[in-house]
């Protein structure tokens, strides 16, 4: 792994207190931005898992929270410019971008996972490879950029990063809202219309995680997970998709 490290250890074996030895800069380099607060990066990488039992120890579901809503705001910025489209399709346009399985995709590009701090028992679970874990550390990243160098440098990131690909998610046709792609084949070939439901939801107010599941009539085939309802049923139409090889 590239991490720079002190000790030889690899993230996923490090104990959460021993953030000391943890050293970004290959990380740094590969996003092209110096962190001033070392803190902040060190608190974007860190799951919830790496801080029980550590009283003190700040996770990064608040920076993804704000990073969330830094994203929202430069995807939308960057999509009001094709004036010829109507809203409908920026409105795919933009949930293509955001969507967890395209974060994640950076996430993996930029190695961002071999720097995550988990707890054994997420590592063991594979959770440095979870598009969820990966997609809301890049958010959280994001957020981070924001508070430790302003709008602009996380405007830059996201422009570098993620609205460098809209050309390649319209080729691919990813642009394409999953609900509506289950819809339609749903409709097409069973003669059903989809609904959801919401199975669970936990965290705080300010950062609750939403489980959500596809039925078709009374068969549930698929669930979703994601920080709001919407994110949620699109994770599980997506799998939905993919149960019926669908897509």
């Amino acid at each position: 792994m590239n991490h720079d490290c002190a000790s030889s250890s690899s993230a996923g074996t490090l104990v959460p207190m021993e953030r000391s030895s943890f050293s970004f800069v290959a990380l740094e380099k590969t996003i092209g931005i110096r962190f001033r607060d070392k803190e902040l990066l060190m608190q974007a990488l860190t799951h919830r898992s790496a801080t029980r039992g550590h009283a003190g120890r700040s996770h990064n579901e608040r920076l993804e929270f704000l990073g969330d809503a830094v994203l929202e705001l430069v995807v939308t910025e960057y999509l009001f410019q094709f004036e010829e489209k109507d809203e409908g399709e920026l409105t795919n346009w933009r949930a293509a971008l955001v969507k967890g399985e395209h974060l994640a995709s950076i996430a993996r590009e930029i190695k961002l996972g071999e720097y995550l701090l988990l707890s054994r028992g997420e590592e063991a679970s594979g959770g440095r490879e979870k598009d969820s874990t990966l997609a809301n550390a890049l958010e959280a990243l994001i957020g981070a950029i924001y508070i430790d160098q302003g709008f602009d440098a996380s405007k830059a990131f996201c422009d570098g990063f993620i609205m460098i690909r809209l050309q390649h998610i319209l080729a691919q046709g990813k642009d394409r809202d999953e609900k509506s792609v289950f819809q339609e084949k749903a409709q097409e070939l069973l003669g059903v219309t989809p609904h959801y439901k919401v199975i669970e939801e936990s965290g705080p107010d300010h950062q609750k995680e939403f489980t959500c599941a596809a039925f078709l009539g009374e068969e549930k085939v698929a669930e979703g997970s994601g920080n709001s309802k919407q994110r949620a049923e699109q994770e599980a139409a997506r799998s939905a998709l993919k149960a019926k090889r669908w897509r």
